[in-house]
């Protein structure tokens, strides 16, 4: 842990969220809270929830062969990136509203961005840098003095090692995890793609392996080696253990997104990376036995790894907000590829469609127009201070509004004095508690009568809605139409878009 300002704010954040899971009673300050329901994150994923929208860094070798994946036989003299500025990348990428960022450290075709003790295919074979180069160091420390977290993407397939589909190369796999989990700091997010076997070079071989998905990783082990050397770090893969795969590779979550999720494989037996009823992951499991938030990967260009020919096909700005409400939007999360180009940059093209994008999160967010509202609840929780309707409205971690026991339905009214117009609404569950809501509608005060707004299902860490046009009114009403337990919620807060 380095000992610059952010890092001893984050700790300080780290320590506060990690007694939310253990005691409850924490959130406001009361014996009189609740019991959590259903499932619940842990600290970890507490954590995890905060960041919202990041960024992949897809980049290897592939960048220099136009490979989108590679057959693990590249000379690694390829990977040649001569103007490469991670402080530059990661300008690019904080300019987008990124708040942490992973990189594919190896890739399926083997080659190691870090010079690894376990294998020759990596930098340190290669001309860039004349061998003394590190992708994995530079990236990390640019992240954090940009007070980004740092996340580690490590194919568990193979294709340049000859021990792929022995045991020994678990060992290997595992090896490098360990360096990569030890020598470069904190990491937020330990990255296990699903592709496991098929055609590789395989140390000269030339043929196709498989391996049984459900045991050959080993993959309790593996997890529990990354616990003990990243206890912060959240895994993902298709079935977790922390975050789940979204199912699919537009960015996009279900409509109805629930972050309890009881994955199932292929068959219909037990999942595991790899293998997992993809059909399902979008929407997640209604009150499932596993807190497993959606994790939504998208590339700005149609492939993963920059290709010259792709650069009149970035997505604009707008594509990417509106994919930033299709994802963070509905509770999950938006992990957004920009890959780095042969020099070793963020393309132009990238980059400006970055930075409006950001400027677009900005402005639509800046301000809060529900705040300084009157807010009123037809059901206060004790009728007490810590759980009124105007938590949702004041902000603030572990403050919400509440309402009785055994009362699942209910609505709370916004007033202003002057009349506001707003074009998206934010809604916010507190998730320590878990996940509760199942339905919600919101109305304006329109012509002497409520009028429909917007509305939705489940809500979690963040629902967003958007109206469509602009509303002017001077009140705006909550209403809680199905929830399996009394509805907390943390936020309500009103904003306008930019046309």
């Amino acid at each position: 842990m380095t000992g610059d300002t952010n890092s001893r704010r984050t700790l300080t954040r780290r320590q506060a969220f990690a007694a939310l899971p253990a005691a409850a009673t924490a959130l406001a300050g009361t014996t009189n809270t609740p019991a959590p329901f259903g499932a619940i994150p842990s600290a970890r994923q507490l954590l995890w929830h905060e960041l919202e929208t990041y960024a992949f860094l897809h980049f290897t070798v592939n960048t220099f062969t136009g490979r989108e994946w590679g057959y693990g036989d590249e000379d690694p003299n390829l990977f040649n990136p001569a103007a490469f500025d991670a402080d530059s990348i990661l300008e690019s990428l904080a300019a987008g509203g990124m708040k942490a960022v992973i990189l594919t450290c190896k890739h399926h075709d083997g080659f190691c961005l870090w010079p690894s003790k376990t294998t020759s295919h990596s930098v340190r074979s290669s001309k860039w840098r004349g061998g003394q180069g590190d992708v994995v160091r530079d990236v990390a420390e640019a992240a954090r003095r940009r007070g980004m977290r740092f996340g580690v993407y490590v194919s568990p397939w193979d294709r340049n090692t000859g021990s792929y589909g022995t045991p020994a190369y678990v060992q290997m796999y595992r090896a490098q995890l360990r360096e990569l989990l030890t020598d470069y700091g904190p990491i937020a997010e330990v990255w296990h793609d699903g592709a496991n076997g098929g055609d590789g070079y395989y140390g000269g071989a030339k043929e196709k392996r498989n391996i049984d998905k459900k045991s050959y990783y080993g993959w309790p082990q593996t997890w529990d080696l990354v616990r003990s050397l990243q206890p912060e770090a959240v895994i993902f893969s298709d079935v977790g253990p922390d975050i789940r795969w979204v199912g699919n590779e537009r960015g996009i979550a279900g409509e109805t997104c629930w972050a309890t999720y009881d994955p199932v494989g292929e068959d219909g037996g037990p999942a595991s990376p790899g293998n997992v009823n993809a059909k399902a992951s979008p929407t997640g499991t209604p009150h499932g036995s596993r807190w497993l938030p959606a994790e939504c990967d998208v590339s700005i260009r149609p492939g993963w790894f920059w290709h010259a020919e792709e650069t009149s096909r970035v997505k604009s700005p707008r594509q990417l907000f509106d994919l930033y409400f299709q994802s963070v939007g509905r509770g999950a999360s938006f992990l957004l590829n920009v890959p780095p180009d042969r020099r070793g940059l963020i393309d132009p093209a990238d980059a400006a469609s970055l930075q409006d994008f950001g400027a677009l999160l900005r402005q639509t967010f800046r301000v809060d127009l529900a705040a300084g509202s009157k807010v009123t609840a037809s059901s206060v929780r004790d009728k007490g201070k810590e759980f009124r309707a105007a938590n949702m409205v004041e902000g603030g971690v572990a403050r919400y509004w509440m309402t009785e026991e055994n009362v699942h339905t209910a609505e709370a009214v916004l007033e202003w004095k002057r009349p506001v117009t707003f074009n998206v609404m934010r809604l916010r569950e507190q998730i320590a508690l878990g996940q509760r809501v199942e339905e919600f509608q919101v109305d304006i005060w329109q012509d002497g009568d409520w009028r429909k707004a917007g509305e939705g299902t489940s809500i979690g860490a963040c629902r967003l809605l958007r109206t469509g046009a602009n509303l002017t009114t001077t009140r705006v009403r909550l209403r809680i139409l199905q929830s399996a337990a009394p509805p907390a919620i943390s936020e309500f807060s009103l904003h306008l878009a930019p046309a």
